[in-house]
């Protein structure tokens, strides 16, 4: 049939000789024009007919007008079910049988060249062949010309370049070599849509080449530098108004390193200061080793001193993931004679940590997912008594947020610490909890315990991706061995974030109490802050 219908046209374009040089096809059901401009145009296009189906198409009349010549064809029926015949090899592929009926030949020829697209035969074409009828189903052949196999050769980085050598080789040692796909372009935009350090500012473009795949990607620096303060408000244990606020200025990859440097410094309503210096350089010498440095001084008016310096090296298993060791080294003095629930000590040890975080697509949140766990096994000697005992001491802290539906997001969190010692505690060797970063509703580190555990539920509504409302409540169980009791509390509060010109604006109003203890809307705390990007 397709033999006859080309020696037709040919035996056409003779009659009318070689000087035409436009044909126009006209479908005779729909009265669709399609301008070709010569003779073998004309016929892939009736060619491309068969490809969709339509088995007998017949040219009813060819006329003359002008320097032009008009094509009335006849597409006939679409055959879109059909008997298939596959060979062998596109059989396994597929996991079906060599011959079968299909009603949908379209989806079949689709599905097919996707399953060899995810074997790395990008340029796949999939023909079909009409063979005969067989009561009136069409019985097709359908073949496949695969092209070459394209596997991930390499990547290229376009704009912003200066990254770590380490980030570039992590890529390929993930990804070259796979079979370029799908599945494989997604997993590449994933691993770099929510870097903490790039942006990646459009979609993976591929270069191929006779020989090579390679992957370019156009990288954008992010202002990933951030400056956080926070004022606070409440009032004291004598019903005056207090103050408090902190400082943080948070400094990252300044240098292109994905090095981060980090500046703290608060101050709590009972008269403490606390400052505390960390730096974080991922890459040591090109290698997937990393190294964090932590300094921290807390000063407690002129009651006590505590100085805590912590040296780690950990490893990276994964862009989101690494796990370390560090050495812990801590020094307390007490400053007055008359403090006498506090004591000079010294403390050494080593300690092990794991990280995990996932940044979030959301710019208005933090991050997705943070899982933070440690545990330091520690020897401490106490100058007063002259003793030293074992401590061992934990931490964890998780938090996710999830996505319910639209605009509605529920956050989870919960932190955790214990120091277990095989003597007794002194007041200035204990944590200090409370506030806006951790238990809120309550002072600024005004409660000391040396085991605590508390969970936040917190219910966020986008007004837009410039803002969101919050609704949150927390429960608590604090103990504090020097004092000999446990306190359950209970904190809940309300908030207001959004962007402005000058950075993410926030404003919270929350209240803590003890279970049991009457309300006290007195002891209702103000946080407002801004943190800005630059």
């Amino acid at each position: 049939m397709k033999l006859l219908i080309k020696i037709s046209l040919l035996l056409t374009c003779v009659f009318f000789k070689a000087q035409q040089k436009e044909f126009i096809l006209i479908d005779q059901q729909t009265q669709k024009e399609y301008i070709k401009k010569d003779s073998l145009s004309a016929v892939k296009f009736l060619d491309s007919l068969a490809e969709n189906h339509y088995y007998f198409v017949k040219i009813t009349k060819v006329e003359k007008v002008n320097n032009k010549t008009k094509i009335i064809v006849d597409k006939g029926k679409n055959y879109n079910e059909a008997w298939v015949n596959l060979s062998d090899e596109t059989a396994s592929i597929l996991k079906t049988n060599k011959e079968f009926f299909t009603k949908n030949l379209d989806s079949l020829k689709q599905a097919i060249h996707h399953k060899y697209n995810n074997e790395g035969y990008a340029f796949n074409r999939v023909k079909t062949i009409f063979l005969r009828m067989d009561s009136n189903v069409p019985v097709v052949e359908i073949n496949v010309f695969k092209d070459n196999r394209r596997l991930i050769n390499g990547f290229v980085l376009k704009g912003y370049s200066k990254v770590p050598q380490r980030f570039v080789k992590n890529l390929e040692k993930e990804f070259v070599g796979r079979i370029y796909d799908d599945d494989n372009l997604l997993k590449i935009n994933s691993r770099l849509q929510n870097h903490p350090f790039v942006l990646l500012e459009k979609s993976p473009q591929t270069l191929f080449t006779k020989d090579s795949t390679q992957i370019y990607l156009t990288l954008q620096k992010k202002k990933a530098n951030s400056f956080d303060g926070i004022l606070g408000f409440g009032n004291s244990k004598t019903n005056k108004i207090t103050f408090n606020g902190s400082v943080n200025l948070d400094l990252k990859n300044v240098f292109n390193g994905f090095e981060r440097i980090s500046l703290f410094w608060q101050r709590n309503p009972q008269g403490g200061q606390n400052f505390d210096l960390q730096t974080d350089i991922p890459y040591l010498f090109g290698s997937n080793f990393g190294t964090q440095i932590n300094m921290n001084i807390y000063r407690q008016d002129s009651t006590f001193a505590n100085v805590k310096f912590r040296p780690a090296l950990y490893y990276h298993i994964s862009p989101r993931q690494k796990v370390g060791v560090r050495g812990n080294f801590d020094i307390s003095s007490v400053l007055d004679e008359t403090y006498t629930s506090g004591e000079d000590f010294n403390k050494k040890g080593m300690g092990v940590f794991y990280d995990y975080t996932a940044n979030s697509e959301e710019p208005l949140f933090a991050y997705d997912t943070k899982i933070l766990a440690e545990a330091d096994w520690l020897s401490a000697y106490y100058q007063k008594s002259e003793k030293t005992f074992r401590q061992n001491r934990y931490f964890l802290f998780a938090e996710h947020n999830f996505h319910l539906n639209g605009n509605h997001y529920l956050n989870l969190k919960g932190e955790s610490a214990m120091l277990d010692s095989g003597g007794d505690f002194s007041v200035n060797e204990l944590f200090r909890v409370g506030g806006y970063n951790s238990l809120r509703g309550f002072n600024e580190q005004s409660l000391y315990t040396d085991f605590y555990g508390f969970g936040g539920i917190e219910y966020r509504y986008l007004v837009s991706n410039q803002a969101f409302f919050d609704v949150f409540t927390q429960l608590a169980n604090v103990r504090n061995s020097v004092l000999k009791n446990t306190s359950r509390l209970y904190s809940f509060g309300l908030g207001f974030n959004f962007i402005l010109p000058i950075g993410l604006m926030t404003f919270q109003v929350s209240n803590g109490q003890e279970f049991g203890s009457p309300f006290k809307f007195q002891d209702t705390k103000i946080h407002w802050g801004i943190i800005s990007k630059f």
